[in-house]
């Protein structure tokens, strides 16, 4: 139940990823943003070695290994950013500014493939951090995402701006 006297500004951003080049690209690692070239093979080598954060999601969120600076050299080299893990093709990974609200136990994410909704809830339990992957995308679909922030008594905030993207298809 939403009450409306709880309120929580949430701003949402969607990165898609999936086996072909996504709406935002994992491959381009280093500013200038824009161009995947040799600053990118870089930082993912310095990532792979440990001399930087790991901050890729090529290969799931925080993995940085010689799998990644690959799949880098090769999106670098013309060949398109390869991204995705294991048996999951496609995800939409979310992630939003933390509620300044007090007594914030989480949040939970909603989804629809309708502008403006209904949506869905689609996480199992309510997410404790400002990060969230959704693992049920379709590739050629367009996910429109909204958040709300649930505080310690159970209550939920209105629904977060709402954030939009296209998983590629492979």
């Amino acid at each position: 139940m939403r009450c409306s006297y709880f309120t929580a500004k949430i701003f949402v951003a969607v990165l898609f990823i999936g086996t072909a080049s996504a709406q935002i690209n994992a491959c381009d690692l280093a500013t200038p943003y824009g161009t995947i070239d040799v600053a990118d093979v870089q930082a993912a080598i310095n990532m792979a070695l440990g001399t930087s954060t790991c901050t890729a999601n090529i290969a799931g969120a925080g993995v940085c290994n010689a799998a990644v600076v690959q799949r880098v050299v090769n999106a670098a080299a013309g060949n398109g950013c390869v991204t995705g893990y294991g048996a999951v093709p496609h995800s939409a990974t979310l992630t939003w500014t933390a509620s300044t609200s007090a007594n914030i136990a989480g949040y939970n994410v909603y989804r629809s493939t309708t502008a403006g909704g209904p949506y869905t809830k689609i996480n199992s339990s309510v997410v404790t951090g400002t990060t969230y992957t959704d693992i049920t995308t379709q590739a050629g679909v367009t996910y429109y995402y909204v958040v709300t922030a649930v505080d310690t008594s159970n209550n939920e905030s209105s629904y977060s701006n709402q954030a939009q993207g296209v998983v590629s298809t492979p």
